[in-house]
C-alpha cells in the first residue's frame, strides 16, 4: 500500500522531486513496474503547489484496444482523459478555415486534478511507493548516491537518501541559447448560454488575433460540450502579458472572433513555457538527474511537452529495471537542429508565423505533420515537410544560427505546458 513517508530520515532506490506532469509521470511508471522503493516529493499545499492544469496530446485512435507499438507511450492514460477530438482546425488570418483528420491519431485532453487521481490509484496499489509533502531545498550527489534535504510543513529538517534521484523541478537559469522566445498562454473555461461549439472538432490554432511584432498569436479552442470550451489566447514572443491585458485579449477574442455571446467564465489557467535552442542538461552529478521540461521535454519550436514526457519516463522506468539510471534526450538531434532555425526565422519575422502553419496544416498529410511535431519522423519525410515551407528564408537562417552566440538568461516564472 502506497503510505505517506514517516517525518524521519528515509532511505530509498529512487527519489522524484516535484510532482507537475512529469514526476507524476515517473512515478506511475515506477510503480507499475513493481520492483523499487521509491519516494515522491511533493510541495506542500499552499503557494509552492500549482493550481489545476490542462494537458493534451495526441495519439493512436485505439477504440478501447490494448495498445501496441508507439501507443504504449500515453495508452495507459486513457481513464485520466477528459475528452477528445477526432478533427482539427486551423484558421489563417483571411478567416478560411482548414480542417483535417489526424487519423489514426486523436487529440486527447486531461486535466491535472484527474491525472493525480490515476497516479495515485496506483501508487495506492504499490508496496514500494512512497509520497511525502515537504518542499525539497537542495539536492546532492553523495559517496553512496544522492541527498535530497526537504523541510516538512511543521517546520522539521528532513533528509532523504537515495541511490539515484530525478529532479523536475524548474531551473533557476536556462541553458545559454540562440534564440529564445516564450509561449505564454491564459485559458477560459468558459460556458455559454446558448450551443456555440462543435465537440468533435478542436481549433488547434486560430490566427484571426492581432499579431505581435516578433513571433505570433493565435486562439486555441477546446470544446467540451455544445455550450463548454476552454478558449485561450496564446503567443509566441519575447515577454509575457500581464493578466489584464490576456484577459483583454480574450475578451476581443470571444466577442469579435467566436460571438460567443453571452457566457460565464467558471475558471482560467495560465502559464509561460520557454521555447529555447539552448542544450539542457539531463545529468547533473553521478546520481542526479533533471526530467521534463528542466531536462529538455519541452519541444523547442512548437512548446509541445506532454507526450515527450511519457516517452522519457517510460524510459528511465525501462534502465531502472535492467539496473542502471540514464535519461534520454527527449528529441533528436534532427528535431533540436530543425527547432533552431524555425525559432530563429520567427523571431527575425523572415517567415510569417500564421501563414507557416497554415501552409503546412494544408500541405503537409496530417498524420505525418503531427509526427513530425512529435520528432517521429524520417529524413524523407522531412525534407518533403521542408519542402512545403518557405524555402529561401529557411535556408538563409539554416546558415546564420550556427555563427550565432549563445547567451543565458533567467528562466521565467515556469507554468506547465498544455501540451
Amino acid at each position: 500500500m502506497s503510505r505517506a513517508a514517516e517525518p524521519a530520515d528515509h532511505t530509498s532506490d529512487v527519489v522524484i522531486v516535484g510532482g507537475g506532469a512529469s514526476g507524476l509521470s515517473l512515478a506511475h511508471q515506477l510503480a507499475a513496474a513493481g520492483r523499487l522503493d521509491f519516494t515522491l516529493v511533493e510541495a506542500p499545499d499552499g503557494p509552492r503547489r500549482p493550481p489545476e492544469r490542462t494537458w493534451c496530446y495526441w495519439d493512436q485512435n485505439t477504440g478501447g484496444s490494448q495498445a501496441t507499438g508507439d501507443e504504449q507511450d500515453t495508452g495507459d492514460l486513457q481513464e485520466a482523459v477528459s475528452a477528445s477530438w477526432s478533427r482539427l482546425r486551423i484558421h489563417p488570418t483571411d478567416g478560411r478555415p482548414v480542417t483535417v483528420d489526424p487519423s489514426p491519431l486523436r487529440y486527447r485532453m486531461l486535466r491535472s486534478a484527474e491525472f493525480e487521481r490515476l497516479v495515485y490509484s496506483g501508487l495506492a496499489r504499490s508496496s514500494g511507493a512512497h509520497v511525502l509533502r515537504a518542499t525539497a531545498d537542495t539536492v546532492r550527489d553523495t559517496a553512496d548516491g544522492a541527498e535530497v534535504r526537504c523541510t516538512t510543513p511543521e517546520g522539521r529538517a528532513l533528509t532523504l537518501r537515495a541511490r539515484h534521484v530525478f529532479d523536475s523541478r524548474p531551473r533557476p537559469l536556462l541553458p545559454p541559447a540562440r534564440t529564445e522566445l516564450m509561449q505564454h498562454f491564459r485559458g477560459w473555461f468558459v460556458r455559454t448560454d446558448t450551443d456555440r461549439f462543435d465537440p468533435t472538432v478542436a481549433d488547434l490554432m486560430d490566427f484571426r488575433v492581432p499579431q505581435p511584432q516578433h513571433g505570433l498569436a493565435f486562439g486555441y479552442v477546446l470544446p467540451l460540450s455544445p455550450n463548454q470550451a476552454l478558449v485561450e489566447y496564446t503567443e509566441f514572443s519575447r515577454t509575457p502579458l500581464t493578466t489584464e491585458a490576456y484577459d483583454a485579449a480574450l475578451t476581443r477574442y470571444s466577442r469579435d472572433v467566436l460571438e460567443l455571446g453571452a457566457h460565464t467564465v467558471e475558471s482560467a489557467e495560465q502559464g509561460v513555457i520557454p521555447m529555447t535552442d539552448g542544450h539542457f542538461t539531463r545529468r547533473v552529478g553521478r546520481s542526479v538527474f533533471r526530467i521534463g521540461a528542466a531536462g529538455g521535454a519541452t519541444r523547442p519550436a512548437t512548446g509541445y511537452t506532454f507526450a515527450a514526457v511519457q516517452r522519457q519516463s517510460r524510459a528511465i522506468a525501462a534502465a531502472l529495471r535492467d539496473g542502471h539510471a540514464r535519461v534520454p534526450p527527449p528529441h533528436g538531434r534532427r528535431a533540436l537542429a530543425m527547432d533552431a532555425v524555425l525559432l530563429r526565422a520567427l523571431d527575425t519575422g523572415r517567415v510569417d508565423g500564421p501563414d507557416f502553419f497554415t501552409r503546412l496544416f494544408r500541405r503537409v498529410p496530417t498524420e505525418r505533420l503531427l509526427r513530425f511535431l512529435d520528432g517521429d519522423t524520417s529524413v524523407r519525410e522531412e525534407w518533403t515537410i521542408g519542402l512545403r515551407t518557405p524555402i529561401g528564408p529557411m535556408l538563409r537562417t539554416a546558415v546564420e544560427v550556427p555563427f550565432l552566440p549563445r547567451r543565458a538568461r533567467p528562466a521565467p516564472r515556469i507554468g506547465e505546458s498544455h501540451r
